[in-house]
């Protein structure tokens, strides 16, 4: 988990959290007034006797954002706000609308911290099988929330971007909306994405994805939570320009994705030759071809 997330967490949070479990490999931190702490840590929910106080949250929450909740309100409008390293926190209290709009916060009660985890090497097991003829195929990873979708996209990057087990490097654009997958900050990769990846940070899906075809020539657009029909019409202009396509989506299996009405304006093409299933945190249940013929299990 390291120091960059101790940093920003409230003082009697953090002395808590040393004392009674450590931080190596928190998944997940959720604060809520009140009640309980609760955190994911192996897979598995700890719950904790500390209940955060109405200013445990404050204090945590003017450290994530450098005391300055002005200068992160656009992410605030959606959400969350991401850490340096891709962490990302979501928020939730009394918003405050505007014609209709989320404008910004008056009281937030509770946050969910979500730990990214880069794990060089986690895509070993499926790049053999999303490969054909040395072409790579257009690839949609597919699992419940918090189960590691992101992370194994970001090892796939990093490896088809490199080069691997002979296969030459591919330039890759990636789409990183929510700065999850990059963890950019300030403009700049904070997680390893490869050397031949272009990223743009904190740009909505459709756009980025054009803007990428445009600007930089690239082999294969990544993009993580693909969905809507914005984002099926910038996926007909990425087909048309002869790029390959790799995305992550909610789902808990290929029909559960195909039953989405989010996501059949772009499954319903028919274009993603394979399909890499993950059933529980890590674990790859199979890699399926259009057909829904199981590669591996």
């Amino acid at each position: 988990m390291g120091e960059n997330i101790r940093a920003f967490l409230g003082a009697n949070i953090t002395s808590r959290l040393d004392a009674a479990y450590g931080f190596e490999k928190i998944s997940e931190i959720r604060l809520r007034a009140d009640k309980p702490l609760i955190l994911r840590q192996n897979g598995r929910e700890q719950m904790d006797s500390y209940r955060p106080s109405a200013n445990d949250i404050r204090e945590t929450v003017e450290r994530i954002s450098q005391y300055s909740l002005y200068a992160f309100e656009a992410e605030l409008a959606m959400g969350y706000i991401t850490l340096p390293g891709g962490h990302r926190v979501g928020v939730v209290g009394q918003v405050v609308l505007d014609g209709g709009l989320v404008r910004g916060w008056r009281h937030i009660s509770g946050l969910n911290i979500r730990v990214a985890h880069c794990v060089p090497g986690c895509a070993d097991r499926v790049l053999p099988f999303i490969f054909d003829g040395g072409q790579f195929m257009h690839t949609m990873i597919i699992s419940p929330p918090g189960l590691g979708k992101t992370t194994l996209l970001r090892d796939i990057v990093r490896q088809i971007s490199n080069g691997a087990n002979g296969r030459p490097g591919l330039t890759v654009g990636l789409v990183d909306e929510r700065s999850e997958v990059a963890g950019c900050f300030q403009g700049t990769a904070q997680n390893d994405v490869g050397i031949r990846t272009d990223v743009l940070d904190g740009c909505p899906k459709a756009q980025a994805m054009i803007m990428l075809l445009r600007a930089m020539s690239p082999d294969v657009i990544a993009v993580d939570e693909l969905g809507g029909e914005q984002d099926a019409r910038a996926v007909d202009a990425v087909l048309n320009a002869g790029v390959k396509l790799l995305c992550t989506a909610h789902g808990d299996n290929v029909a559960g994705a195909m039953a989405s009405p989010t996501l059949r304006p772009v499954l319903e093409r028919g274009i993603f030759q394979r399909f890499i299933v993950l059933n529980a945190p890590g674990k790859v249940a199979g890699v399926f071809n259009s057909e829904g013929c199981k590669h591996v299990a």
